[in-house]
């Protein structure tokens, strides 16, 4: 239950958490359209087991191979591929800038290493996180089966925990103090800000909840697979409670000031030694919470990329030279992208407006219409018909409008 909880949960980094210090606009959309999210991620996971337990297969890209011959499963592991590519890019970034710091827009921010131990070429963003790479994540990884990290799960489930109490311990500080800016109800629209903004928070909160690509691997591990809708359904509610606490009292803290990895906002000064300590807190546990987040997203990763380009190979957990290698590329590849992408917002953008959002939505949806096993209800079809729609049009319209922003 801990690791499905954890799966469920990892595809948050922290600009889900706060929403976009730009504009207020995509952080109402992320807050109000969360528990509507958690319904339809729990009938869109629904309708993909239901469809396996019909099938031969016990993976993702097999149900879509059932449904579209090789073609969908292709398309599925491309899917899960730049998904959790993107999201271990996006946690190698949070966990660099709690340590290390960032520079953007002309602001500077310290990282804990920087804060503690002044600025030097050990405490920059290179070599920390690779220090990160090779002591904590590249041992984690190497465990070939998803049970074997149930325990790095269920402490990475309280760090976040922890994260969520002491942010919202530190915006009721701030309530008592003054020293808080009240949260809007309603979007600001201007003339910075059209309608069409609104649908640039869709990215964020479709990339937040998809945790599709781990439902197999985890569903089949339990000891009645069964249970599988029980634990979406608890690690759904837990992320709304997370998401909704930790964006309501990142916006208390910070305002219009809030940046993208929210994370970023806690090297300012607090005025007390206390207020100091519980900053550093907040940032190391969200960073030791994705550090053991990060071994769920690439086991998934490594797995469907093996089946892509070593289809016809032993399984990957049997070959020590196969794993062992795929494992360092992957980690490589990840590592050099994170020193390279500036800013989370722009994996976000584009994730959660193509491959996530045809994991969570598109393929599901799919599969139903398609109907291989004649099991599907005229309702189920509705609404797969309707999730499908909305997700393309949404997507469609998020990425028109961080083109033409971008052109501005």
């Amino acid at each position: 239950m801990p690791g499905c909880c954890t799966a469920a949960a990892a595809g948050l980094p922290t600009e889900v958490l706060a929403g976009r210090s730009s504009d207020d606009t995509p952080r109402f959309v992320s807050h109000t359209c969360w528990p509507w999210q958690s319904q339809t991620y729990e009938l869109s996971v629904e309708f993909l087991m239901r469809f396996t337990r019909a099938g031969e297969t016990t993976t993702y890209a097999g149900v879509m191979r059932e449904a579209f011959g090789p073609l969908g499963a292709v398309a599925a592991q491309v899917a899960v591929v730049i998904t959790n590519l993107g999201c271990l890019i996006m946690y190698l970034i949070i966990i660099a800038d709690v340590f290390s710091g960032n520079q953007r827009e002309g602001e500077v921010h310290l990282g804990v290493l920087q804060q503690w131990f002044g600025i030097h070429w050990w405490s920059s963003r290179e070599f920390a996180l690779l220090v990160v790479l090779f002591l904590i994540l590249l041992p984690l990884v190497l465990y070939r089966r998803v049970e074997s990290l149930k325990f790095s799960s269920a402490i990475s489930t309280l760090l976040a925990v922890a994260f969520v109490t002491i942010c919202t311990v530190l915006a009721i500080v701030a309530i008592v103090e003054g020293r808080t800016q009240s949260p809007r109800l309603i979007p600001c629209l201007d003339q910075h800000t059209s309608f069409f903004d609104l649908f640039t928070a869709v990215p964020v909160v479709v990339t937040a909840y998809t945790f599709h690509f781990n439902v197999h691997p985890i569903g089949f591990e339990l000891a009645k697979p069964s249970e599988m809708a029980t634990a979406v359904r608890i690690a759904l509610l837990l992320c709304c409670v997370i998401y909704f606490s930790i964006g309501l009292s990142g916006y208390l803290l910070f305002g219009d000031s809030t940046q993208s990895d929210i994370l970023v906002n806690f090297d300012q000064n607090a005025g007390s030694a206390l207020g100091s300590l519980l900053n550093v807190l907040v940032r190391l546990s969200y960073a030791f919470h994705v550090m053991l987040t990060f071994p769920l997203l690439n086991f998934s990763l490594r797995t469907n990329v093996d089946e892509f380009f070593f289809p016809k190979k032993s399984p990957l957990a049997t070959d020590s030279k196969r794993f062992v290698s795929l494992t360092l590329v992957l980690l490589a590849l990840s590592y050099i992208a994170a020193i390279l992408v500036p800013d989370i917002w722009y994996i976000f953008q584009f994730m959660g407006s193509t491959s996530a959002v045809c994991l969570a939505f598109v393929f599901p949806g799919a599969i139903v219409l398609r109907d291989s096993y004649g099991i599907s209800t005229r309702r189920d079809k509705i609404i797969a018909l309707v999730m499908v729609i909305l997700a393309a049009i949404t997507s469609v319209i998020a990425i028109s409008t961080n083109i033409y922003k971008a052109f501005q």
